[in-house]
This record gives C-alpha cells, structure tokens and sequence, in this order.
C-alpha cells in the first residue's frame, strides 16, 4: 500500500496515534456517509407508513436544517477563541488549525472519529423529538453535511467550471484571507444574505492567494 504524504498536514499532537486520528482522506466521507443516508431511508420505509411524497418533504427538511447548523455553528462555535488557554486551544483543535494551514487536504473534512458520534446523536435526537419520521429528517441532514464536507474540500482543492462554483470560490477564500468575520457559508452563498454576513462585494478578481 502506498504511505500517504503528510509532508503538506502539519503535526497536531504528539501521539502518533492521536495525530492519525486528526486526519481523513475525503473519500472517508462518501464511503461511511451514502450507505449512512441510505439506511436511514430503509430505515424511516420500514418503520414508518410514510407516503413518498411526506419522505421527500422530510428529507428535504433535513437538508434545510443541516444548512441551518452549518451556518451557525461555524459562526457561533467555530469562530468563538474565548479568552483562557483551554478556550484558545480547544478552538484551534476544532478551527483554527484549518484557518492556520488551509492547505492540508486530509484536515478538510471530518475525521470519522469525530463525525460517527454526532451521526448517532443526532439521529437519536431527531428520533426522540420526531418519531419514526426522524429516519427521514435524519437521512436529509446526514446528506447535507455529506454535500458540506465534499464541497468544503472542492473549494480547496478542486476547479471551478462554472460562475456559481467560481463565485462561491471566492466567497470562502474572502472567508478565509480577508473577513473572516463573515461568509460562513460553505456549500451555498444564501444564509450570508439572509443573516447579513455576506461582507463586502465580491470583486471580479480573485482575493488574495493561498498560502
């Protein structure tokens, strides 16, 4: 098997164990997260009575309420430093390290480590508020966090063909290089506007080169 190259993924911790575990290749996303969506589905078709059209609406739902949570939390959570050492170092363990060296690409996405748990509680919350319909509010949020992680590492790594993908290029890069106080939207430039963080103009030229 060939050694992955780590040469461009700074070291996190001094545990070998514990720095392997900080890393993720993207492709760890689809492969726990489309069977993850999928039995979701299975799931909410064999436990509930629920029309496809009510399914729809309440994957659809998930989608909008993952969306949601992507805004906030990168606004509210992934942003707050606080002003002890724990505070400083716990957001950049969460954060910061990905603002400090945005071109590792095997920190992009979420390590599974991290991301199995919160699909688990997740589902039991939706469970617990929603029923059996929470399979299906479930299996929409799950594929809109997929969409997020993938999208986040595209931004990155990958090439923008289109207007839409090259303005939400420079959405996030502006994010990243020069307000990091606003554009907290990752996967779509909607919820900036909405809530008023879209920060200023985005220019025809490209904001300022990754380092």
């Amino acid at each position: 098997m060939r050694r992955q190259d780590y040469s461009q993924s700074p070291r996190m911790f001094e545990s070998d164990l514990l720095d392997s575990l900080s890393r993720c290749h993207p492709l760890v996303v689809p492969a726990l997260y489309v069977p993850g969506v999928l039995i979701a589905l299975l799931e909410s078709a064999h436990q509930s009575a629920l029309r496809t059209p009510t399914t729809m609406l309440l994957f659809g739902l998930g989608v909008v309420a993952w969306t949601l949570a992507e805004y906030w939390l990168h606004r509210l959570a992934f942003h707050f430093q606080g002003s002890s050492a724990a505070s400083q170092r716990l957001h950049f363990l969460v954060h910061g390290v990905h603002h400090r060296w945005p071109r590792d690409k095997y920190r992009l996405v979420m390590p599974p480590g991290v991301s199995i748990p919160l699909y688990f509680g997740f589902l039991c919350l939706f469970l617990g508020v929603l029923g059996r319909a929470g399979w299906a509010v479930h299996a929409g949020f799950v594929f809109g966090y997929m969409f997020y992680d993938l999208t986040h590492c595209w931004l990155h790594h990958g090439k923008a063909r289109t207007a839409y993908g090259r303005r939400l290029r420079r959405h996030h890069f502006l994010h990243h290089f020069k307000e990091p106080r606003a554009r907290f939207g990752v996967s779509n430039l909607v919820l900036d506007k909405v809530f008023g963080t879209s920060g200023e103009l985005i220019r025809d030229r490209e904001p300022a080169r990754e380092g």
